[in-house]
């Protein structure tokens, strides 16, 4: 693999924070290739948004029509099959014991990066892109920067590759993350993704918020509300830049 290959691999679930990163892919590397998976998830409706996605950015967004490849959709029910969560199952969404929400499908960051990386390895790519944050986020271990990290350690090592993991919101609020879709795309790129991508854990989609389409009670709805009315509030009251924390390209 060449360390001078210009391309990226991104994992695009169809959500908000994704297509952030899709966009940023475009915007930085020659060449961009997504991968999706589907784990028995609930809100499978995501998935149908990947292309809905995918074709929004290549019919209006001229400069990245050329850079955005393949996409490739990994299966992978067995993550339902082996846990019962609120990701996978019709149960009520709650906290254990720890604080941390029943969403939380175990080792689903850490499979799909590794998948990710052996796609990546297929393809020549060095960059493997993802949404990881660790500043919005609902607990999930397998979100945090030192998990992110050890993988990128174990995958280069077991794969014998010099792969980079970029997770571009790590230290991102929701509210910065809008900002930087702005940044990228402008307002076109904000539209697209109030109205096509889907971040509700229950899949609802009939229902449509300021923010985009949800039930707006579950935890993934709350995020990306309170994110929207933070966003919005910095457009309608503007900080002096010295104090702007609007956060431009990594």
């Amino acid at each position: 693999m060449s360390a001078a290959t210009a391309g990226a691999l991104v994992l695009f679930s169809g959500g908000q924070d994704s297509t952030t990163c899709l966009a940023l892919a475009l915007d930085r590397y020659e060449r961009v290739e997504t991968v999706g998976f589907d784990y028995g998830q609930r809100h499978r409706v995501e998935l149908d948004q990947r292309a809905v996605i995918r074709e929004s950015l290549r019919q209006n967004f001229p400069a990245w029509r050329e850079r955005l490849g393949d996409d490739h959709l990994i299966r992978i029910e067995t993550l339902a099959q082996i846990s019962t969560t609120a990701m996978t199952h019709d149960v009520a969404i709650v906290a254990d014991g720890r604080g941390l929400p029943n969403t939380f499908v175990p080792g689903r960051n850490l499979v799909f990066l590794t998948l990710a990386a052996a796609i990546a390895y297929r393809r020549g790519f060095k960059h493997i892109i993802g949404g990881m944050c660790e500043t919005d986020f609902s607990g999930y271990p397998d979100c945090r920067d030192d998990t992110v990290k050890a993988m990128q350690l174990a995958l280069n090592l077991g794969m014998d590759a010099r792969f980079v993991v970029e997770t571009p919101l790590m230290w991102l609020d929701k509210a910065a993350t809008w900002r930087l879709a702005q940044t990228l795309g402008g307002a076109a790129l904000v539209d697209l993704i109030l109205e096509a991508t889907h971040s509700c854990y229950l899949g609802e989609r009939a229902i449509r918020h300021e923010w985009g389409y949800g039930c707006g009670t579950c935890p993934a709805c709350r995020l990306r509300a309170e994110g929207w009315r933070k966003y919005m509030a910095s457009l309608e009251n503007p900080v002096p830049a010295s104090r702007n924390d609007t956060v431009g390209l990594p």
